[in-house]
């Protein structure tokens, strides 16, 4: 019996593996009968959430500023679909920029979450229906990441944002990974710390998935809906360990490329930790942010 038990474990080890490199290949992920109605509960509970808490949202924003039902609903919605997050760490109130690693969508959830930040988002989010209006609930700030020509401008709202905000956070890798690896950072956003706004930290944010991050990552040709779909419609919970990393001043490390690498310094130092060894090299091409895999042993490159 317990060599049967073993086998079927094992099976479902390989299924589930299989499933993933499906999923960073583009083709869809099927989801069962009793998934589709695990979807639709978290996709019920979700709007119910919302129902209760945007009313009082906009209530709250006659009478004084900075809501915090938008935080309320973020916490809510990441324990609804099922993550549970720990909080490693003192995350800074105000005059912060965090810097984390980006795995997921849940990302944002999980840290605004925990910290009430807002986020620098890419401008297409704000024309997301539904998406797009809960980001600007959360006062995101949009940029235009191709428009080289008004980066100054973009700098000078983010700077406003920013003593608006009390708390902005950005994922300078510019693209999701799969848990295990860590891009290389970009630094168009940090020009916001040249020179940094008096009193502002920078504190870095290592967003741990552990055993789940290679399922749980967006990454590959996966589109964002099939990637939603298999995370509404998975079972049981898992935790994402929020590390907030001891937070530098911007004035002692120097321009933006020196902030971007001391902060990358300290989430590596955190992966390595976590996975008991280095990063390993990300195995997808991201054009966007124009990585390229590097090729293989067996003379592979990236999707």
């Amino acid at each position: 019996m317990e060599c049967a038990s073993l086998a079927t474990s094992d099976e479902r080890v390989t299924e589930a593996r299989q499933r993933r490199l499906d999923a960073a290949r583009g083709l869809p992920t099927p989801v069962s009968p009793i998934g589709w109605t695990r979807l639709a509960m978290r996709v019920l509970l979700l709007a119910l959430t919302l129902a209760i808490l945007v009313p009082l949202h906009y209530a709250y924003r006659l009478i004084a500023y900075g809501s915090p039902f938008p935080r309320l609903f973020l916490a809510a919605a990441t324990r609804i679909i099922g993550v549970r997050t720990a909080v490693v760490g003192k995350p800074l109130r105000r005059d912060v920029l965090f810097i984390a690693n980006h795995v997921s969508w849940l990302d944002i959830l999980a840290i605004a979450g925990a910290s009430g930040t807002a986020f620098i988002a890419k401008a297409e989010v704000a024309r997301t229906p539904v998406i797009g209006w809960l980001a600007r609930l959360n006062r995101t700030v949009f940029v235009k990441r191709e428009a080289r020509l008004d980066i100054a401008a973009q700098i000078d709202a983010l700077r406003k944002a920013l003593a608006d905000n009390a708390a902005i956070a950005v994922f300078p890798e510019g693209t999701t990974t799969d848990g295990h690896s860590l891009l290389p950072f970009k630094t168009s956003m940090l020009r916001v710390l040249e020179p940094p706004p008096p009193g502002v930290q920078v504190q870095p944010v290592f967003l741990d998935y552990g055993a789940m991050a290679e399922e749980i990552g967006w990454i590959g040709l996966e589109s964002g809906l099939n990637n939603v779909r298999r995370i509404l419609s998975r079972s049981g919970t898992f935790v994402l360990r929020l590390h907030f990393l001891a937070p530098f001043s911007p004035d002692e490390v120097g321009g933006r490329k020196a902030i971007a690498a001391e902060a990358r310094r300290r989430i590596e130092a955190a992966l390595c930790a976590s996975l008991g060894q280095p990063p390993r090299a990300f195995s997808h091409d991201v054009e966007p942010v124009r990585y390229t895999a590097p090729v293989q042993s067996d003379g592979s490159g990236g999707v």
